[in-house]
């Protein structure tokens, strides 16, 4: 996208408000992530990867929706997804319907660090976000990241589960 004309600058509020959502974003995504290797041993990457197969049917994904769910590149969830099934949290395997994709599906052992490592991780989550802010504020936030996703993504990977599918 080219600017033309005189750039629409940030007034010092609009300024301010967007350097704490950078700094809040890139601290809390740290804290989440030490977190999670201090008591277990896994990033906050690999957590998600669990997360997003923990709710497919059969535990499984096709690495390309995977990634797509993420928002991380496809060489970012290949690289982690081979840590993992190095670790025996997941396999991966060819799909059944044509042999062509590949799908990684969560172990017993991926689902017991998950089931272990949640309840840590969603109480980070909430001592360190969701109980420092008001119940209307932190909807707001998701309102507000729904329509920067919606607008950034041409269709949601998640938008079945989101119930925004066209």
């Amino acid at each position: 996208m080219t600017v033309t004309g005189e750039p629409r600058w940030l007034d010092a509020e609009q300024q301010h408000s967007w350097r704490a959502l950078m700094m809040g974003i890139t601290l809390l995504e740290e804290r989440l992530d030490d977190d999670l290797r201090r008591e277990f041993g896994m990033s906050l990457t690999e957590y998600e990867v669990l997360v997003r197969l923990s709710e497919r049917p059969g535990r499984a994904m096709r690495m390309a929706q995977l990634a797509d769910a993420m928002a991380h590149s496809r060489s970012r969830v290949t690289h982690t997804v081979a840590r993992m099934e190095s670790a025996g949290y997941v396999a991966r395997g060819t799909t059944p319907e044509d042999g062509r994709g590949v799908v990684a599906t969560m172990t017993e052992a991926g689902y017991d660090l998950l089931v272990k490592a949640a309840p840590c991780h969603v109480e980070s989550v909430r001592r360190n976000i969701v109980d420092l802010v008001s119940e209307e504020d932190f909807a707001a936030v998701g309102r507000v990241f729904d329509r920067v996703s919606d607008h950034l993504v041409t269709r949601h990977p998640e938008s079945e589960i989101r119930g925004t599918a066209g």
